[in-house]
């Protein structure tokens, strides 16, 4: 027998038993609630002639969950699959990630071996799209030539386990696909049996790393990034730094939480530059770490936590001896884009971290995994899982020039996601010179809660201008009136609900002449939170911002990395948008928000095709501090258009009158 061969035979039995067992569970299962009926053993997996990744998914159980229903589209089952991951082939399959077709609103609740990367924790709501997972804590796959054969270091199994919905009871709920997602590889389509698929997928010839030289994974670039990093490490505990990266021109955060979730029993012992908004030792007293360390003084353990929730420090604790006197640490939660403050952009935190059994080894290091971070009104980011990357670089304290290198790091990267329809936190209104009404923010457009009282559904009604100065609650007389007055046609008999935004923007074309045109925006806070070193971005159309000219009121440019894009804040001493106050009188006075406006002039010069009152006029996107706000799908009509219409429709009814007339005559 050949070196190849014998390299490959404990992982071939191996699988070939797996393989096995699972299909035989399947038949005899006897938990399924009907007869099932029985099917050939699946071929064992074909890795031995696949020459890059081989990807296989085999359907295990299922069980009837409680409750019991008639309707089987709301029947609820768990199951359990194992999805298996082996590198066969030349290269170290570095930080592996496979993406499962689920198709039958699975709710995971464990994936062991492995993290959901879109989840935050378990359970994780897949839906009907399938999610990505990644490996953990084997998150690279070495080769047989590296490891002489050892299935243990060349390939991964991940044991999930879940709930799924509306599978006919004879059937097998097997996922659409599964796919290798690491770049240089392409796959086929799977080959599919009754309760098992596989693929081989090969490394693509035309692939080149962009950094060879590197011993892990190349940096990856997003909207925010996070540094992992261990700068000191013993058998029971390490120190580590993370870093907070800015690098989207538009991306945010005020008042941040980060939360993740240990993986391996860590608690954090101390921090300084942020903390936790939990110290609670209870967790650790009677947990494993309890069990473990019996004479540890626990209360003081800074935090216990398998999901801890950090916050930034405020500004006053920056030199702290204790918590402080970090760079980049201490500004209450606030990180700026760098087109406004480069040194502002990131934040930086360090804690101390004791580990468990069987960890208790410099070198057992795991960073913690579903990383997730919010802010105020920011951006919704989306995060991946930890990658392993080449120690990160810092000054040496000494001021010699030298570079100190830490012990490992990990990069998280996230990603800014456009808010689903009514999730937004922030709207806009549309007005105009030539419009009578204004179009208000759309309802429910940040969400609505209580509905019984007035429909979600329903489409917000035209204002006068005045009532975008009074809050929701304030506006339904002046709706009602303005209704009356401009014959709007009759009051619906449940009214639209709120926008329920504690943020927004109106855009009031201000004029329109052959050479140029100008615009008001004002921005309204609603809240009861100020917006310190506030900015809003408008996005607009057909290279409408080609033409701007100048903003009057606050800093205004035309970013150079977003063609269309007009970056605005607040001038020196004007960059704070404070909250609703109470009215002159509070007794019968409606409360006022915070207010800021600017003029912002364009020209035509540049754009002398656009239709400015039809549309072209009014942004496609606003942003504010990073947030996507919600945005009407119209715009104001003109006085002209609207006379127009109603002229046009007692035209075609007195035509049509005449005529009726007309041939009623020739009748008789």
């Amino acid at each position: 027998m050949n070196a190849r061969s014998e390299g490959m035979k404990i992982p071939w039995i191996y699988i070939v038993f797996v393989a096995a067992a699972l299909i035989f569970g399947t038949v005899c299962n006897g938990q399924d609630y009907g007869d099932e009926t029985p099917v050939a053993a699946a071929p064992p997996p074909a890795q031995d002639n696949c020459d890059g990744v081989f990807v296989s998914y085999a359907f295990d159980s299922r069980q009837r969950e409680y409750p019991f229903v008639k309707n089987v589209s709301a029947q609820a089952w768990a199951f359990s699959s194992l999805l298996t991951v082996i590198n066969t082939g030349l290269f170290e399959l570095k930080s592996w990630k496979v993406h499962v077709g689920f198709q039958h609103k699975e709710l995971l609740v464990s994936t062991d071996g492995a993290v959901a990367v879109e989840g935050d924790g378990f359970p994780v709501k897949v839906g009907k799209n399938g999610t990505v997972l990644a490996g953990f804590p084997q998150s690279d796959l070495k080769t047989a030539i590296d490891t002489a054969g050892d299935f243990t270091q060349m390939a991964a199994q991940v044991k999930i386990k879940g709930t799924q919905f509306g599978v006919p009871t004879k059937s097998t709920p097997m996922p659409k696909t599964i796919k290798l997602l690491n770049d240089g590889y392409k796959c086929p389509a799977p080959t599919r049996y009754k309760t098992y698929m596989q693929m081989c997928c090969k490394r693509d010839p035309k692939y080149k790393p962009k950094n060879t030289t590197i011993k892990f994974m190349p940096r990856q670039y997003g909207d925010l990034s996070f540094s992992y990093d261990i700068l000191s490490a013993f058998d029971n505990k390490y120190q580590a730094q993370v870093t907070i990266d800015n690098i989207n021109p538009l991306g945010r955060l005020d008042h941040w939480n980060l939360t993740w979730e240990w993986m391996r029993n860590e608690f954090i012992y101390s921090m300084k530059g942020a903390y936790p908004r939990k110290k609670d030792p209870s967790e650790c007293i009677y947990g494993p770490q309890g069990q473990y360390y019996k004479d540890f003084d626990f209360t003081t353990v800074l935090n216990c936590q398998k999901k801890p929730v950090i916050s930034d420090l405020p500004s006053e604790m920056e030199n702290d001896d204790k918590v402080g006197k970090l760079p980049y640490c201490c500004r209450n939660g606030s990180i700026l884009p760098t087109i406004m403050n480069a040194t502002k952009a990131r934040s930086i935190f360090q804690l101390q971290v004791f580990k468990l059994p069987p960890d208790l080894n410099r070198t057992a290091l795991y960073p913690p995994q579903n990383w997730k971070i919010e802010g105020t009104v920011n951006p919704t980011y989306k995060c991946g899982p930890p990658i392993r990357v080449d120690p990160s670089g810092f000054p040496d304290p000494s001021g010699t020039g030298m570079t100190s290198s830490a012990v490992a790091s990990w990069q998280v990267t996230c990603n800014i996601t456009r808010p689903k329809p009514k999730e937004a936190k922030c709207c806009v209104s549309f007005s105009a010179f030539n419009a009578e009404s204004v179009i208000p923010c759309n309802t429910c457009s940040c969400g609505c809660q209580e509905t019984s009282k007035c429909d979600a559904k329903a489409k917000a009604l035209l204002l006068p201008s005045q009532a975008l100065l009074v809050p929701f609650k304030d506006r339904e007389k002046l709706a009602k009136e303005w209704h009356r007055i401009k014959h709007l046609g009759s009051m619906p008999k449940k009214l639209p609900c709120p926008d329920n935004c504690g943020m927004s923007v109106n855009w009031h074309l201000e004029s329109n002449t052959e050479t140029g045109w100008t615009a008001r925006i004002t921005l309204f806070n609603w809240g009861d939170i100020a917006f310190e070193d506030w900015f809003t971005a408008i996005e607009m159309k057909k290279n409408v911002a080609n033409g701007y000219e100048n903003v009057y009121s606050f800093n205004g440019t035309k970013l150079a990395q977003r063609n269309n894009t007009i970056f605005m804040q607040g001038l020196k001493g004007l960059n704070y948008l404070v909250g609703e106050v109470n009215g002159t009188n509070p007794d019968a006075d409606p409360r006022v928000p915070g207010k800021q406006q600017t003029i912002i002039s364009f020209v035509k010069k540049h754009t002398p095709k656009i239709n400015v009152q039809a549309g072209d006029g009014y942004p496609s996107k606003v942003i504010f501090n990073g947030e996507e706000c919600a945005i009407p799908t119209e715009f104001p009509k003109s006085h002209a258009a609207a006379l127009k219409s109603h002229v046009g429709l007692l035209s075609a009814v007195l035509l049509a009158l005449l005529t009726f007339l007309v041939l009623t005559d020739q009748l008789h």
